[in-house]
């Protein structure tokens, strides 16, 4: 649970930012939108795998040009 203490803020509007940054930092948003549906073992893995494969391209396209 994200706990902001708003006595310790200096108004509302920090306290919400405050509560905004912790939520993406522990990528709650993420969770919950993965948990919606299920999706099999096999499937995570290709996607991870298909994941791991596009950034290591782009990493070398990117060393390829410097």
């Amino acid at each position: 649970m994200i706990i902001v203490n708003v006595n310790k803020e200096k108004n509302l509007e920090s306290a919400l930012k405050k509560y905004k940054h912790k939520v993406h930092k522990t990528k709650q948003i993420e969770k919950l939108r993965d948990k919606q549906e299920y999706t099999k073992p096999s499937v995570n893995r290709r996607s991870k795998k298909l994941k791991a494969v596009y950034k290591q391209q782009l990493f070398t396209n990117q060393e390829k040009s410097n």
